[in-house]
């Protein structure tokens, strides 16, 4: 059992990973990654969304933050469009779950984290007018996550518990993306998260 102090250490150590991207571009959005991430845990609370979800908001796009020394590189390619555009790492969603998970979140955080690329493949693939509202960065990567879900894909997603879930995070994810909007800092979720890893050890 892991005591409150080191847990929240660890937890700061993570937060760390994000606030680095401060001032970093978020892959052709007129925001940060760090203001986007800010943003979708925002919307998440405003909405009523339980701890985990928020969490799930807050972390969906950890895959990309984490330093390349701690990635399995063959699992997060970067993904280049043919005229050389970087635009974003391949499997984000995937490395991250997998890295929530050893970390020691909840099943249901990891589980948002690593959805949240499948709902957009999801949303696209049942209502055209979703797609109309993408971004132009996201359908570039879109085209590079898969596309559309087939019919098949989308009788097996339909069977996930939590697919509910990981659609809200997939809009939450699409519209954080204001440079108008001011979001609370990180700190603000520092407990929420100590929390959750806590209930994991007891």
């Amino acid at each position: 059992m892991k005591d409150e102090q080191s847990v929240r250490k660890k937890i700061e150590c993570l937060f760390d990973y994000l606030t680095r991207e401060e001032h970093g571009n978020y892959l052709g959005e007129p925001i940060t990654q760090l203001e986007h991430t800010l943003q979708a845990a925002m919307l998440a609370k405003q909405s009523g969304a339980d701890e985990e979800t928020i969490l799930g908001a807050l972390l969906h796009d950890i895959g990309h933050f984490i330093p390349t020394k701690q990635a399995a590189t063959d699992n997060a390619p970067d993904m280049i469009t043919p005229s050389g555009e970087f635009i974003g790492k391949g499997s984000h969603d995937k490395f991250g779950e997998a890295y929530l998970r050893d970390f020691g979140f909840s099943e249901k955080v990891c589980q948002l984290v690593g959805g949240h690329v499948i709902a957009k493949r999801y949303l696209t693939a049942v209502d055209q007018s979703y797609y109309d509202t993408l971004s132009e960065a996201s359908k570039k990567t879109l085209h590079y996550q898969g596309g559309p879900m087939s019919r098949e894909e989308q009788s097996a997603a339909e069977q996930d518990p939590w697919l509910k879930n990981k659609l809200q995070v997939r809009i939450w994810d699409d519209l954080a993306k204001d440079p108008s909007v001011s979001a609370p800092p990180i700190e603000n979720y520092t407990d929420m998260a100590v929390r959750n890893l806590l209930r994991q050890e007891n």
